[in-house]
């Protein structure tokens, strides 16, 4: 997708562009080939669903369909309910009205200062929609007279400002990865430490499933992703530069505080957690890093020992996970293998590994899970995703065997196999790797060039 906007841009006579994105991969997509053509660029996103109604509960895709499906899965719900909340999921047009990553890719291209203030959370079906849509059409006229490029505006402190917020929001795991490319577009490397550093100072400040309780309207309600940056203003690089060829403290000088009224975006001083969503892993099984996203994880497994139940691709997590014989217990760690860049192909959205359904039905809610895979930012649980390397070019990862220990120490940051390194040694000498997935064409291409997860999945070569 950015090399086909990227091209797009380039191949057309425009003196600009207005970048009409949606869900999760096709804002960073969009704002990565805008970035290499570095025309006047603008971001218009669809807006979030508002939210569904299932008898008095409200209901938002997916964050809910992931809780009312492992209900069903446990047998506390049968097919004609979970059919009928089905139908209730998505009320309207728009994205996921969680902050999931479509959510949180639009609020990062709004602090990123690609996209007017106030636009990320306004509903699709609200008349707000609309009158942003036509400013900005009028904004991005003006950025072509003034010749108002993605160049001009992103720095690293305007990649700063969007780490914090991705913090403060309980933002996507994705966030990370396309934050990484898109800056590594501008020759700015992100690492994961970086991103690290700012989570450990930057409380969640807004209260929004997965990670709480409300939903993107409520979050609109309430002022938005600029009453946010408002409550983070004091630790934000205020002279960030802007689509409106102001500033972010400009910008903000009119915004007002958090109301008292609402509970949604809360004081630094009162936050959901105390320390920022997502926390970066290393060890040796993540040697160059690991994302897990604390704020929506199981507080008593953050620290915790376990062996391993190991799947080698994503067919057989499918063919065996829910075996009534299959060797596991609570205290287990479910990994998958062959699920990253390479070896998934293309880094799916599976990490979200299910429980398996005899567990589900003895009333265990949550795992640690394991793997090189990506999730949606509408998932929950304590889940390490984006091991890094992936198993299928040979990462340690691919060395986990069935019932090797594992440590998982999110407080201090560890990710450790606990099995001896002359028998890992010996392990790496036998080790064969899977079959390629492609052997000509685009997907070799893709095979050769697509980058680890740490350096943010783009090709090397753009």
């Amino acid at each position: 997708m950015a090399m086909d906007t990227e091209e797009m841009i380039r191949a057309q006579p425009m003196d600009g562009v207005v970048l009409l994105g949606g869900c999760d991969k096709t804002v960073p997509a969009q704002l990565m080939g805008a970035v290499s053509a570095d025309r006047p660029a603008i971001c218009l996103v669809a807006g979030p669903m508002i939210a569904g109604d299932y008898q008095g509960q409200r209901l938002g895709a997916c964050t809910d369909c992931r809780r009312f499906w492992g209900e069903y899965r446990a047998g506390r719900l049968n097919a004609d309910e979970v059919a009928e909340i089905e139908s209730r999921l998505c009320s309207s047009t728009g994205t996921c009205m969680v902050m999931g990553t479509a959510s949180t890719m639009a609020a990062l291209a709004e602090v990123l200062g690609l996209m007017l203030p106030g636009g990320a959370a306004i509903p699709a079906v609200m008349s707000e929609r609309r009158r942003h849509a036509e400013a900005t059409g009028r904004t991005i006229v003006s950025m072509i007279k003034n010749d108002l490029r993605p160049s001009k505006i992103l720095t690293q402190q305007s990649f700063e400002n969007a780490i914090r917020l991705l913090m403060a929001i309980g933002g996507s795991t994705n966030g990370v990865i396309h934050l990484t490319a898109i800056a590594r577009r501008l020759g700015i490397k992100l690492k994961l430490t970086d991103f690290d550093q700012i989570s450990d100072e930057t409380p969640v400040i807004v209260n929004l499933k997965p990670s709480g309780e409300y939903y993107m309207e409520d979050l609109f309600k309430a002022g938005g992703i600029p009453v946010v940056m408002k409550a983070l203003e004091d630790v934000l690089h205020r002279d960030a530069q802007t689509v409106l060829g102001s500033t972010i403290g400009e910008n903000l000088s009119a915004v007002p505080h958090p109301a008292a009224w609402q509970d949604v975006i809360k004081p630094r001083t009162a936050p959901l957690f105390e320390s920022g969503t997502l926390a970066s892993l290393f060890g040796n099984l993540a040697p160059q890093g690991a994302v897990i996203k604390r704020s929506a994880a199981s507080p008593d497994l953050l620290t915790h020992r376990g062996p391993a139940v190991v799947f080698k691709s994503l067919e057989d997590l499918h063919n065996r996970i829910d075996d009534p014989d299959l060797p596991v217990t609570p205290e287990h760690i479910i990994v998958l293998q062959n699920a990253g860049p390479i070896g998934g192909p293309g880094m799916p959205e599976a990490g979200y590994l299910p429980i398996p359904k005899k567990l589900l039905r003895a009333g265990v809610k949550d795992m640690v899970r394991i793997s090189d895979a990506r999730m949606s930012g509408t998932a929950f649980g304590t889940i390490v995703l984006h091991i890094a390397p992936e198993a299928a070019i040979g990462g340690p990862l691919a060395l986990v065997e069935e019932g090797d220990l594992i440590e998982l120490d999110v407080p201090n940051k560890r990710l450790e196999l606990l099995v001896d390194d002359t028998v890992l040694a010996k392990r790496q000498e036998q080790l064969v790797l899977p079959e390629p997935h492609f052997q000509r064409g685009y997907g070799l291409l893709y095979t050769q060039h697509i980058e680890q997860a740490h350096l943010g999945c783009d090709f090397d070569f753009l």
